[in-house]
């Protein structure tokens, strides 16, 4: 998701109050030293988007597309439709209406935790006004149990987008306010909860200020935190090794703004790279791919653009770590194509191509994908979540073979619907976040 054109305003009203706080620095030129935060008042690209699209306007005003305001519950796919859903292939297990998740203006983000010690599935879904917890275990039988609020909400400047990653069960938050920096919360307290309450954050991190995103590597310990004031945009690098006690571990800002990352420890086919911590990052017009092994001294492999860049987005790489999905937020808008994943050839760091893309029938914004086994899970706004099946990817095809509509109106290329998605329950329970809608909890067939 891009940020309106107005947001530049505030920011830049809010930057001398951040600077005070300690909010916005850490030029490239400080970050091998690792020194404390200095000014930096550089606003990033993305804030001086949105010519007529995005969401421009209070989520709250937008139409839920279709979507009742009550819950649902154990709504079989039948006939192609999950009571007001168009779907094929994926059950409806429970729909919960923003007014049954803590009654926010709008959802944004999802992650989900699974507790080692209990076997519990939660969803972690990000809203405008902080994150609710959902005990997803029975998944027709969903149970909420509260919010971890904003830290320091500003709610009344924009709508407070945030993002949530987990790293040795403690969520990390990130949100577009501009006094938020990271929270940190540990996820084992939901073990108490028989109730919904209001949830404390276990430590915070300020040096971010207002943040995009947040990309967590499970393997490494490290996280990062992406489209703030610092670092010139880019990856903004956190050691979570100790999750209650981050640390500043430096910046890769040799690229400018970057969206959102994927990091791995790499065991793909380049073996030159073989043990090393990788990011590939989409950075507005281009995938760039660094080497972050050292902090102090980051490499950026290889830049690559493409035809008809407008916005890139998002990706995620396959389980062979070969190819490299990604979408552009952009393209379907601005060259009219249906919406379009690109599939990219990373078997060499240093030398990608595009191996194709996969145009779908639908004309709706791609936003969020991720991969599992032989599968690509996306969330793409009005068409909802789309199943393709990557098995002939190295060939560069993927074939739709399931889908659920959360925005059943019409697949228009706007930005409403289904924001993002979490495939990596061990049930093979995926939940889906609806902007305007709420939480869905489904069971592909």
């Amino acid at each position: 998701m891009r940020l309106p054109t107005g947001r530049t305003r505030w920011l830049g009203l809010l930057a001398p109050a951040m600077l005070g706080l300690g909010l916005v620095a850490l030029p490239a030129s400080q970050a091998a030293a690792h020194d404390e935060p200095s000014p930096d008042l550089k606003t990033t690209n993305h804030l001086e988007l949105c010519q007529g699209g995005d969401i421009c306007v209070d989520p709250g005003e937008g139409s839920a597309g279709g979507a009742p305001d009550e819950p649902l519950y154990d709504v079989p796919c039948t006939g192609g439709s999950a009571g007001p859903f168009p779907c094929h292939r994926v059950d409806l297990a429970a729909y919960l209406p923003l007014s049954e998740v803590g009654g926010p203006n709008a959802a944004n983000d999802i992650w989900g935790w699974t507790d080692p010690e209990t076997g519990r599935e939660y969803a972690l879904l990000g809203t405008t006004s902080g994150t609710a917890f959902v005990d997803v275990t029975t998944p027709a039988s969903p149970e909420y149990l509260g919010m971890l609020p904003s830290h320091q909400p500003v709610e009344t400047l924009f709508a407070s987008w945030r993002d949530v990653k987990v790293y040795d069960n403690h969520a990390l938050v990130v949100s577009e306010e501009p006094t938020h920096g990271m929270q940190v919360f540990d996820l084992t307290r939901l073990r108490e909860a028989n109730e919904p309450r209001e949830w404390t954050e276990d430590a915070h991190y300020p040096r971010v200020g207002g943040a995009h995103n947040v990309a967590v590597n499970t393997d490494s310990g490290f996280a990062y935190i992406v489209g703030s004031l610092t670092c010139d945009g880019g990856p903004h690098m956190v050691d979570i090794r100790e999750p209650q006690s981050p640390e500043f571990a430096g910046c890769v800002s040799g690229d400018g703004y970057t969206h959102d990352t994927q990091a791995v420890v790499y065991d793909g086919p380049d073996s030159r790279f073989t043990g090393h911590e990788i990011l590939f990052n989409s950075n507005e017009d281009t995938v760039t791919i660094v080497d972050v092994t050292d902090k102090d001294n980051p490499v950026q492999l290889a830049r690559f653009g493409y035809e008809n860049a407008d916005y890139t987005h998002q990706g995620w790489l396959t389980e062979d770590s070969r190819t490299f999905l990604f979408n552009d937020e952009g393209d379907e808008r601005e060259h009219g194509v249906n919406t379009t994943t690109y599939i990219l050839d990373v078997t060499s760091l240093t030398d990608p191509e595009l191996r194709g893309t996969y145009v779908a029938d639908t004309p709706s914004i791609d936003h969020n994908l991720y991969t599992k086994d032989d599968k690509v899970y996306e969330a793409n706004y009005r068409s909802g979540l789309r199943i393709l099946d990557s098995k002939q990817v190295e060939r560069g095809t993927l074939r739709e073979e399931a889908f659920f509509d959360v925005y059943p109106a019409d697949d228009a290329a706007e930005f409403n619907g289904a924001w993002s998605n979490y495939p990596y329950f061990e049930s093979g329970t995926v939940v889906v976040s609806g902007i305007e809608q709420g939480l869905f909890v489904l069971q592909p067939k």
